[in-house]
């Protein structure tokens, strides 16, 4: 049994209010925000939702079921804005991807000015609004014999382009046997629009409940995977601690949840854990301490710890009961500025998602959990079992 007492210490900040403003603190502060505005000031991604025909064998496809909780756009080919809309709108979505001679694993090739060129990008080649009932055939044929569902929830400063082709980008990487289900909630996708986006989080709650309880009900659906980045795996937990509170548990169809590069409050991860019960889903955490995008979050927290970026080498492997396991991506080699993507950017870290979502279920005596030492370069990528009582307290 998961004891309660072991949650009811808070983590320690391990400074003093007035240590946390060191030159250094803001030395780094300062990187962070000038890595921030650098973003900010980066275009917004082509118009990409008008359809174009791909008759080309060679491209990949990804048939996707999107649910949002974003307002329409007035401009067609942007299809959704990021303010909030007033009701939960059903899309279906295809991409086409270009061949896998023609990119690497981890890569979104966007289209640039004129046709698009589906040999060299990703094209939308569908796009359409269902009604539930159309949503609900859509599982039935998707699902496939397994009958199971990949939920991706994106995380802060993602517009509705860049969800749904980081999604139809990770879905395609990792040859996921399983129907994939985006929700996406209303990110203005700037990076200065941090409170915004969280606040927007909250407002989709019901949302993203609702979804889950559909899936849960589908008759059409056994085996749901929810995978989560950043803002979006507060999002996430909120919702499964929702479901607990409402159905008495996380329904065992949830077998497996994936936190990549978690912007969840150390403090309240343990308490949306303890809140779920004890007969909740497997989760596996994507960590970095070179996570400079979760170090800002750190930062405006109050330097309240993230789950995503902390150190994990005070804690040892402890007991496996209880499901949670950690993967420590601090050396792998990636090319976001802000080292906040590497679950769906690095080969390796896809590879570990794909060995995840394939076996649905965590062995944690098992070698094979983590990416058997993979290499990338002359880093190695440490694959960590971590349970929850150490994740929460430093050891003495």
């Amino acid at each position: 049994m998961l004891s309660r007492s072991v949650f009811t210490k808070p983590v320690s900040r391990g400074t003093a209010p007035s240590a946390r403003f060191s030159l250094a603190s803001i030395g780094r502060l300062a990187g962070v925000l000038g890595l921030l505005l650098v973003l900010a000031a980066c275009g917004h991604r082509p118009d990409v939702f008008v359809p174009v025909t791909v008759d080309d064998p060679t491209t990949g496809k990804v048939d996707m079921l999107v649910a949002t909780t974003r307002a329409p756009s007035e401009h067609k080919a942007l299809r959704y804005s990021g303010e909030r809309g007033e009701d939960i709108r059903l899309d279906n979505i295809t991409v086409s991807i270009p061949p896998d001679d023609r990119r690497r694993p981890g890569e979104i090739q966007w289209p640039s000015g004129g046709r698009a060129d589906p040999q060299r990008a990703f094209v939308v080649t569908s796009a359409k609004q269902m009604s539930e009932t159309q949503a609900m055939d859509w599982f039935k044929r998707s699902s496939g014999g397994k009958r199971r569902v990949l939920i991706f929830v994106h995380g802060f400063n993602t517009t509705y382009a860049d969800a749904v082709f980081r999604f139809a980008q990770i879905t395609h990487d990792i040859r996921a046997d399983a129907a994939p289900v985006l929700f996406t909630w209303p990110s203005r996708g700037n990076a200065l629009d941090y409170v915004y986006d969280k606040e927007s989080t909250i407002y989709s709650r019901f949302g993203l409940v609702t979804l889950l309880e559909e899936a849960i009900r589908s008759p059409d659906v056994a085996d749901i995977t929810v995978l989560a980045h950043s803002m979006g795996t507060w999002l996430t937990m909120e919702a499964l601690r929702d479901v607990a509170l409402k159905a008495g548990r996380v329904s065992p169809k949830v077998r497996n949840v994936v936190l990549a590069s978690p912007d969840i409050d150390v403090d309240v991860f343990r308490r949306q854990v303890i809140e779920m019960g004890e007969k909740r889903p497997r989760f596996t955490v994507y960590a970095s301490r070179n996570d400079l995008a979760l170090a800002a979050s750190t930062f405006i927290a109050g330097d309240v710890g993230r789950l995503g970026s902390v150190d994990l080498r005070p804690y040892k492997a402890e007991l496996a009961r209880e499901g949670i396991s950690v993967i420590d991506a601090t050396d792998v080699q990636q090319n976001d500025m802000l080292g906040h993507n590497a679950f769906a950017e690095n080969s390796d870290m896809l590879q570990a998602l794909a060995s995840r979502l394939a076996e649905q279920r965590i062995d944690t005596d098992d070698a094979t959990l983590g990416l058997r030492l993979a290499r990338t370069g002359a880093s190695v990528v440490r694959s960590t079992i971590v349970s929850p009582l150490r994740l929460m307290a430093p050891a003495n």
